[in-house]
């Protein structure tokens, strides 16, 4: 057995799963949402934990890239992996609100990189009943969706705005795929990420919303009866999204599972995913009671989020103080 590391968190974050970059998507949504609703200082604050969360976990992965290759490939077929992509766009798109779309550009180079790669190494490993992370497949296309047509609103880009169209409907194929693998039986055992069924229809909602206010303006994209579609569309995910979200609580309720686990910032990210798309859709779809319904869903995605967050420290400082032979073994058990 290796030497234990003398270094305790160094040692703790080694042992970060792909799946850790849902808590940027979480994160960096709740601050989507919090922006969207109009509260600009919370949505700020939000936002500092997960560009620093992004960061470290984007460091993370070069350099297990560089010096653990088989690690890396080992762990970039796993579903989780394309949490790397879906919380580059998350985060890419939050920026791109603040004005700074030299480096919403950038973020949608990196995601759109990583993208093809990670999506082809995971859906070829795909079998029957998956968990919920089988649906990142379609929120990582839609997430790329979503951060396209931000830009193409914002700079008047109409080649970009086609290209995120073309997303938005392959992301829906994807999902129409993952869902004949999911497993039904994780909406009451899953341990957190049995919600990105309902997460993945959220932010195809939203990328609807998305193309449908990039049209206007300096662009016109869509004619009446492709927005027409476009619109319908848009409603029908919504609605769809919000029926998972009546199932996924109703299941919490009748089986509780209130353990810490890394998988359930992967429920936090689906309700401030439905409290963003339900807040863009209200202008989008032209059904102005969806504001109010949006930020509800905020507060709640709020609340689980500091649940989630409190969870996380307490899980971290356990880990980080434990002896440092039991930590070694847990980390090498993991690998």
């Amino acid at each position: 057995m290796p030497a234990p590391s003398p270094y305790p968190f160094r040692a703790w974050w080694a042992q970060r799963s792909p799946a850790a970059g849902a808590a940027v998507m979480a994160t960096g949504i709740v601050s989507v949402a919090l922006h969207l609703a109009g509260y600009e200082t919370l949505s700020l604050i939000a936002l500092v934990p997960a560009c620093a969360a992004w960061l470290g976990l984007a460091a993370e992965f070069v350099l297990r890239l560089a010096r653990e290759r088989e690690r890396w490939l080992a762990e970039a077929q796993t579903p989780g992996a394309l949490t790397a992509v879906a919380a580059t766009t998350v985060l890419g798109t939050r920026v791109a609100s603040l004005g700074e779309n030299a480096l919403a550009w950038a973020l949608l180079a990196v995601a759109t990189v990583c993208w093809p790669t990670l999506l082809v190494l995971v859906v070829r490993r795909w079998r029957p009943r998956m968990p919920g992370a089988v649906f990142l497949c379609c929120v990582a296309t839609q997430g790329l969706a979503v951060l396209g047509a931000t830009l193409a609103r914002s700079e008047s880009a109409d080649w970009l705005a086609h290209v995120a169209l073309t997303l938005f409907w392959l992301g829906l194929v994807l999902y129409g795929l993952a869902l004949f693998r999911f497993d039904p039986r994780q909406v009451t055992v899953g341990p957190g990420d049995q919600w990105v069924a309902g997460g993945a229809v959220a932010i195809s909602s939203l990328a609807g919303s998305k193309l449908l206010a990039a049209d206007g303006g300096a662009l016109y994209l869509w004619n009446d009866d492709g927005s027409a579609v476009l619109r319908l569309t848009t409603g029908v995910l919504l609605v769809l999204d919000l029926a998972w979200y009546a199932v996924l609580t109703a299941a919490e309720i009748l089986r509780p599972r209130l353990s810490y686990d890394t998988r359930r910032w992967a429920t936090v990210f689906p309700l401030g995913m439905t409290a963003a798309a339900a807040l863009s859709a209200s202008t989008a779809v032209g059904v102005p009671w969806l504001e109010g319904l949006g930020r509800v869903l905020m507060w709640v995605a709020v609340a689980a989020w500091l649940a989630v967050a409190a969870g996380a420290v307490a899980s971290a400082r356990t880990a980080v103080t434990s002896d440092p032979v039991e930590r070694e073994i847990r980390s090498t058990a993991r690998r």
